[in-house]
């Protein structure tokens, strides 16, 4: 969320950085209530401080033996009056959180200006992809082929944009995330965090998904109640998007000290998604699924520390396809392609043979203090006063696009696949997915 300090004061310059996201602050609506709110307040002073001199009077009355009746008739009335600008002010400032609530956060000023994906900006490749003299299968045919992977009976179970793993390859899909798991602890300093999978409305709001994205979102009603009425009155949770929403919300209304700065934490969870508007987009196979496990990483830090964080957590992420020998690009995320909540992003993109192209597998993320002014999330700094921290997040992978990503790129000609050396031990020492390994 803006500081709305910021607002009142630079609206002109936000509306401007803003519009380079393709976004149109409601400035009339927003000033209106500014107008009604600055009436508001200025009626309720006056209010105040007419009721205070005629509170003084009724002890100079009673001093002089004088009914003080009228006076006191006088003060209630005022009261009343306050009350009721309380109640209408209250209800002014509700609108204007709701405003601020809908408006995303504003773009660092290194971010590269632009509409949508195509103007991302390239800032590096690592490795060179894999030539192939063979036909090349994608990760369903070879899945599918290898009969480990069952679109047809997820279907049955739950719908579409699931899916079944058996055998070894459920074990890989394990694999990987043990792996991930491993390498941000041991290798990157990580605490590792189990964190709950259903979440109530305000850890939401918290780091931005909600109002704006609700639809994205799967709400969950106790008792399964089908009843409006019900679920208006019942208090209910929603699935989590991602561990982001539970982890980072954890400093939610807490003051941390300064030494207790950094927080780094890493989290597997599995992800739950509607993927409101993106119906006929990346409908085969796993890339783009209702429910799929992530590796997160999130790190709680000093604000004059994050953008020396945001560098640290891409290497992470980096560090995992490294180690995979997966080749990627990383790409700088243009105004019209971040996030709601971000400032800069970074997107790790890992190479599909199948598709020719680079795909997403990470994005990595600086909050700075959007997401910790709506959690209200502080810590208090060297001087001993308060202070927004900074949030980052990102993924640290994407578990069911790395399998993808190993699928196709480590597929051989009669339909089997090589396991990455790095998860081998992970494996019990198997070293291929084929027709004999189930």
């Amino acid at each position: 969320m803006l500081e709305i300090h910021q607002l009142r004061t630079d609206l002109e310059n936000v509306c401007k950085i803003l519009a380079k996201r393709d976004f149109s602050f409601p400035v009339a609506s927003f000033n209106s209530l500014e107008a009604d709110r600055k009436a508001i307040q200025t009626y309720t002073q006056e209010l105040q401080a007419k009721r205070n001199a005629v509170s003084k009077s009724i002890g100079i009355a009673k001093n002089k033996g004088e009914d003080v009746t009228v006076i006191l008739t006088e003060v209630a009335d005022l009261g009343d009056k306050l009350k009721q600008a309380e109640v209408q002010l209250e209800q002014v400032q509700n609108k204007l959180q709701q405003i601020l609530l809908e408006v995303p956060n504003l773009p660092h000023e290194s971010v590269p200006v632009g509409s949508n994906e195509t103007d991302n900006v390239e800032i590096r490749r690592w490795r060179k992809p894999r030539s192939f003299d063979f036909e090349i299968k994608d990760h369903v045919c070879i899945g599918e082929g290898l009969g480990l992977l069952d679109f047809e009976t997820a279907t049955k179970l739950s719908g579409a944009r699931f899916n079944v793993m058996k055998g070894e390859l459920a074990h890989l899909h394990r694999a990987l995330t043990q792996f991930m798991l491993d390498t941000h602890t041991q290798m990157h300093d990580y605490t590792e965090a189990y964190v709950p999978y259903l979440i109530n409305s305000e850890s939401l709001q918290g780091t931005g998904q909600l109002p704006k994205f609700e639809d994205d979102s799967f709400a969950v009603y106790p008792g399964g109640s089908s009843d409006s009425k019900k679920q208006e009155n019942s208090p209910h949770y929603y699935l989590i998007p991602t561990a982001e929403v539970p982890v980072t919300n954890m400093v939610r209304d807490k003051i941390l000290s300064a030494k207790q700065l950094p927080l780094k934490f890493v989290a597997h969870t599995p992800c739950f998604r509607s993927e409101a508007g993106s119906y006929g987009r990346d409908t085969r196979g796993l890339i783009r699924q209702h429910q799929f496990d992530k590796v997160e990483l999130v790190q709680i830090v000093h604000p004059q520390q994050s953008y020396e964080a945001l560098e640290q957590l891409v290497s992470h992420a980096e560090k995992i396809l490294q180690q995979l020998e997966l080749p990627y690009r990383v790409m700088t995320l243009c105004t019209g392609d971040m996030g709601f909540s971000a400032a800069k992003t970074y997107d790790i993109e890992v190479w599909l043979p199948a598709q020719n192209t680079y795909r997403e597998i990470s994005s990595c993320s600086n909050c700075e203090a959007f997401q910790a002014r709506r959690m209200h999330a502080r810590f208090r700094n060297e001087k001993g006063s308060t202070t927004l921290l900074h949030t980052l997040n990102g993924s640290g992978l994407a578990v069911g696009r790395t399998l993808v990503a190993i699928l196709e790129n480590y597929q051989n000609a009669d339909g089997s696949v090589s396991i990455p050396t790095i998860l081998q031990p992970y494996m019990n020492g198997i070293k291929q997915l084929d027709q004999n390994v189930k």
